[in-house]
């Protein structure tokens, strides 16, 4: 008689459960037993052929021992539909994904993460949460969550909701963290994501673009009258070449009027290295315009509105009110995005000046970085160099 399904789910002893292996003779020489199928979430019938062993008693005897083997594994907890020895692997992926979790909260508490890639992984595992359970057979554990898993999520995200190849190539940076996570803690004996690829972005030409000077003049008669508040936020993403996240957190302490600099702190740096830009004369004039320096030294430059303030405004308002709102009014295309003002203003100072000074205020680490910034039509010949005479 078949056994009955299992009802509980969740439960680690039922996923254990089995019946007796037991021999059948006939036609067809075979060992059975039933055991929980936690894909299915029933009990389900096993069966090892033994036909291609010719003789009978050969038959008998293999027939012997293997049930014995086969019944001391199953007693050890082995499933035979899940291909893994471990016990961590009949955890369900909601424990497991909570267990990440914890993990990488106490990473970010300890300063091993930085807040915005814990919100980041936070937020991708939820995703692929909420995906899972719109699947018309959603994983229940966590041996389910393999290649033909992810393979399937990530088609989703390119095809199925049309994003770019970068966000695809991102979840799958994510998984791999997770994935390893998966096998440090032993859930799993080989990562998951193994043998699932990157899509090259070798031929892929880049979305963003630098902003000529007509539309940077027409940006600027936009916004000193509309707003002049995110001029600024402008000014300093442009000259000084400052990142979306250090924005948010800078100070009015941090802006030094004598000696026209700005601080970045490290805590606050993608780098985890603090660093002093020079702040050019045009931006000084537009905050004497705006009295920035009579706020209080703790404001926040850009809080509410982009005004100073004391409350701590998120990078993305930065992003939001551009594409939402600057680009829309002024009619800029999609390739005219935030940070494509940092991108033109260091390829307008490489026009003007020596690439190390270029260097230093972008705070890349090499010349290499800076030099991807160079615009071809002064990528020629240095007139020194070519009027030079060696010994030769």
């Amino acid at each position: 008689m078949k056994p009955d399904n299992i009802k509980s789910t969740t439960d680690i002893d039922a996923i254990k459960k089995y019946t007796v292996p037991s021999l059948v003779e006939g036609v067809d020489w075979y060992i059975k037993f039933y055991a929980y199928d936690p894909a299915q979430q029933k009990m389900r019938r096993k069966k090892i052929k033994l036909n291609h062993i010719e003789k009978i008693g050969q038959r008998r005897r293999y027939a012997d021992g293997l049930m014995k083997r086969l019944i001391q594994k199953l007693e050890d907890g082995w499933n035979p539909w899940i291909e893994s020895e471990n016990e961590k692997a009949y955890h369900t992926f909601t424990d497991t994904c909570n267990h990440y979790r914890k993990i990488i909260l106490k990473y970010l508490n300890d300063g091993v993460l930085r807040e915005d890639t814990y919100r980041d992984y936070i937020s991708k595992l939820k995703n692929i949460e909420e995906w899972n359970k719109l699947r018309k057979t959603p994983i229940v554990y966590i041996y389910q969550f393999d290649r033909a898993f992810i393979s399937d999520f990530l088609e989703e995200i390119y095809i199925g909701r049309k994003n770019s190849v970068q966000t695809r190539n991102n979840y799958l940076a994510f998984i791999r963290i997770f994935s390893s996570f998966l096998t440090e803690h032993q859930y799993v004996k080989v990562k998951p994501s193994e043998g699932v690829a990157s899509i090259s972005k070798r031929n892929q030409k880049k979305i963003r673009t630098t902003i000529p000077d007509k539309d940077i003049k027409r940006l600027y008669e936009y916004l000193k009258t509309e707003n002049i508040y995110f001029l600024l936020a402008c000014y300093i993403i442009h000259y000084t070449f400052v990142r979306r996240k250090e924005m948010s957190f800078i100070k009015i302490s941090d802006i030094s009027i004598q000696k026209q600099t700005l601080y970045i702190k490290p805590e606050h740096s993608k780098n985890g290295k603090g660093g002093t830009v020079t702040i050019p004369e045009r931006v000084i004039h537009l905050m004497l315009d705006l009295k920035i320096f009579n706020y209080p030294g703790h404001y926040y430059l850009f809080s509410d509105k982009f005004m100073p303030g004391n409350k701590h405004k998120h990078e993305k308002q930065f992003t939001d009110y551009w594409a939402n709102t600057v680009r829309k009014k002024i009619g800029f295309p999609a390739s005219y995005q935030f940070y494509s003002l940092k991108d033109t203003g260091i390829t307008s100072m490489l026009r003007q000046y020596d690439v190390l000074t270029v260097r230093d205020q972008a705070r890349h680490s090499t010349i290499d970085m800076t030099d991807k910034y160079t615009p071809h039509d002064i990528q020629e010949a240095n007139k020194i160099i070519a009027k030079h005479e060696g010994i030769l």
